[in-house]
């Protein structure tokens, strides 16, 4: 097992780095990107990238780490589930939202959708985001889930949560990139290859998000869940007999 030193030393960098995350990409789409509507101006399209970096990246990237906090090791686990299961559920409907405005934005101004690679890895994150989740509540917080299906379904629920993780910062740096395309190289005298600040900013936001994937997904392979028995596989709302 890590020293405590060292689990709380890289979940402090984890936190600090999703909330400049979220920092970079307010700023970047209030500065270059004209700020914030819901009219299906370009304006409704600036929600997109600061709903799905907040809630697929940075907020999911907190929910998964808590159960490597020590202090989640002990007997009383229920309030641990239920803020993970709470933060997955802030982050999916963050997501949902973030979606809503791109396609209601697509909608108004006729653009097709779902052709890029982006909006492919994109939907398809969202698609298993939502499964996840939904499979998650009915195995461990539902009290009818039988047990066979618990101890089924959690180590795939443990890998799928870091697949999900990993696609989810694909399809930010996949849609970083393509926004930089479109709004330099199409609707601006500043080409991308000439890295105005607005290019800058947004490939830092991009180097940032990976760097706080690589310290979640560090803090998930060196620290070790530690769940004492029995009970780690009992639903969030089990009736004691």
């Amino acid at each position: 097992m890590r020293s405590p030193v060292y689990f709380y030393t890289s979940f402090l960098l984890c936190l600090v780095l999703g909330i400049i995350c979220v920092i970079f990409v307010c700023y970047w789409n209030t500065r270059w990107r004209g700020g914030f509507a819901w009219d299906g101006s370009g304006l409704q399209f600036n929600w997109h990238p600061v709903l799905m970096v907040t809630g697929m990246v940075v907020l999911y990237g907190y929910a998964i780490v808590l159960y490597r906090i020590p202090l989640a090791w002990g007997w009383n686990k229920q309030p641990w589930k239920l803020l993970h299961a709470g933060l997955l559920l802030l982050a999916l409907l963050l997501s949902v939202l973030g979606l809503c405005a791109v396609f209601n934005f697509h909608n108004t101004l006729s653009i097709a959708h779902l052709y890029s690679l982006h909006s492919w890895l994109g939907i398809s994150t969202a698609a298993l985001f939502t499964c996840q989740w939904v499979l998650g509540l009915v195995a461990f917080i539902f009290p009818c889930s039988p047990v066979f299906f618990r101890k089924l379904l959690k180590p795939i629920h443990i890998w799928m949560g870091s697949i999900i993780f990993i696609l989810s910062i694909a399809s930010c740096i996949s849609g970083i990139n393509e926004k930089l395309f479109l709004v330099l190289d199409r609707n601006s005298t500043q080409r991308y290859s000439a890295l105005p600040p607005e290019a800058v900013h947004a490939n830092s936001l991009g180097v940032l998000i990976v760097g706080f994937g690589l310290v979640v997904l560090n803090i998930l392979s060196r620290q070790t869940c530690e769940w004492s028995e029995p009970g780690h596989l009992e639903p969030l709302l089990h009736e004691e007999s």
